[in-house]
């Protein structure tokens, strides 16, 4: 079992930045996939960024080169930093992790399936 806690919501002008951070804790032996989903109001969640074990990262079409996923895994924290916020991007931040599985799962059938563990979100707002 995983234990997620997300923190550094928050609301910005259209045009402005944002970190997210997320501390993992609980049965933290094995985290194959670490990431970042959103849900927006009337909309389904959605794969927003994840990293591999091996430190490989992937990125939804609508955040690439805008936002970018980190992790210290020495203090089991991810990081998501946004930058160029856009109205499109207010939703509900999740921090996701999920344990077994190979790398190529992380970078691609992990958006669709949203398999693992999620914490409770934090919200990020962009007016314009």
């Amino acid at each position: 079992q995983l234990h997620l806690v997300e923190s550094g919501g928050g609301s910005v002008q259209s045009g402005g930045s944002l970190s997210l951070s997320c501390v993992a804790s609980g049965d933290n032996y094995e985290r194959s996939c670490m990431g970042w989903f959103r849900q927006a109001p009337g909309k389904e969640r959605e794969g927003v960024a994840t990293i591999d074990a091996a430190g490989g990262t992937t990125y939804a079409d609508a955040v690439k080169g805008r936002f970018t996923i980190s992790q210290d895994n020495a203090k089991n924290i991810l990081n998501l930093q946004m930058h160029s916020l856009k109205p499109e991007d207010t939703a509900m931040y999740y921090c996701a992790a999920d344990q077994f599985r190979p790398n190529d799962y992380c970078s691609g059938s992990w958006y669709r399936t949203q398999t693992g563990f999620f914490g409770q979100g934090t919200q990020v707002t962009a007016s314009s």
